[in-house]
């Protein structure tokens, strides 16, 4: 009778055992496929996000540009004898001239020219030189050595870069900001550092509802590369990001 109540107990145990192996397992399968499902959700919605940039960059650039170009010679053409109506056209050329300067503007933020013309590095300088003259953040971007990127890859690390400096622009009060740009044994090595004031990382990719935090998770591994992102209250921000050049 003893035996046969070890058994069974033994039994309802292992059955019991099994049954939580099974859930636990159940959940942490689960639990991967939600964050493989997001991970992919969020890659389709940042390669929309770069097609419809470039589609409305090139829109801008070679229709609405030309065409506004193409108003101001007609209405600098028209022959008027007043000189009311003579400023009119001149300050409706002005109007025109402001507008295609903005949209060219809108076109280079969209999809830098330079990225493509000049490459990674110039193109970030180009766009903290826009950043600074309009913001009091102290940009600081140095290379060490011949940065050469694939221009697949240079969107993405250029996005990046655009990315940290407008995170660090909104929320971390900081004066100070400093990229490097190295490539070691293969390796891009991009490090930024700002003197703000920082923040509870843990807590910033669990509650973040935006596509800030999760895109430079997101571009890092879609170049197969790894990032790393040190930060406490007080105490400033570092990404540093590794990316087989």
């Amino acid at each position: 009778m003893g035996d046969k109540i070890f058994y069974t107990t033994v039994f309802v145990s292992l059955l019991i055992a099994i049954i939580i192996i099974y859930f636990v397992v159940s959940i942490i399968l689960y639990h991967r496929r939600y964050i493989r499902l997001q991970r992919e959700r969020i890659t389709a919605e940042i390669t929309i996000l770069e097609n419809e940039r470039k589609r409305i960059a090139t829109d801008l650039h070679d229709s609405a540009g030309p065409l506004l170009s193409t108003v101001k010679l007609i209405l600098n053409s028209i022959d008027v004898q007043s000189e009311h109506d003579k400023k009119i056209i001149e300050k409706s050329s002005r109007y025109i001239d402001e507008t295609i300067t903005n949209l060219r503007q809108i076109s280079h933020n969209l999809l830098p020219n330079a990225l493509e013309r000049k490459g990674l590095v110039e193109a970030t300088r180009e766009f903290i030189q826009q950043v600074s003259e309009q913001q009091s953040l102290a940009i600081e971007l140095r290379c060490n050595g011949d940065i050469r990127v694939q221009p697949e890859k240079a969107i993405h690390i250029f996005r990046i870069i655009q990315e940290i400096i407008q995170n660090t622009l909104k929320h971390a009060r900081a004066s100070q900001l400093r990229i490097s740009l190295s490539q070691d044994d293969g390796q891009l090595l991009l490090l930024v550092r700002e003197n703000g004031a920082g923040f509870d990382v843990k807590k910033a990719k669990t509650t973040s509802a935006g596509l800030g935090m999760k895109s430079l998770e997101i571009r890092t591994d879609i170049m197969h590369g790894s990032l790393a992102i040190e930060s406490a209250p007080g105490q400033g921000t570092q990404y540093f990001i590794k990316i087989p050049a």
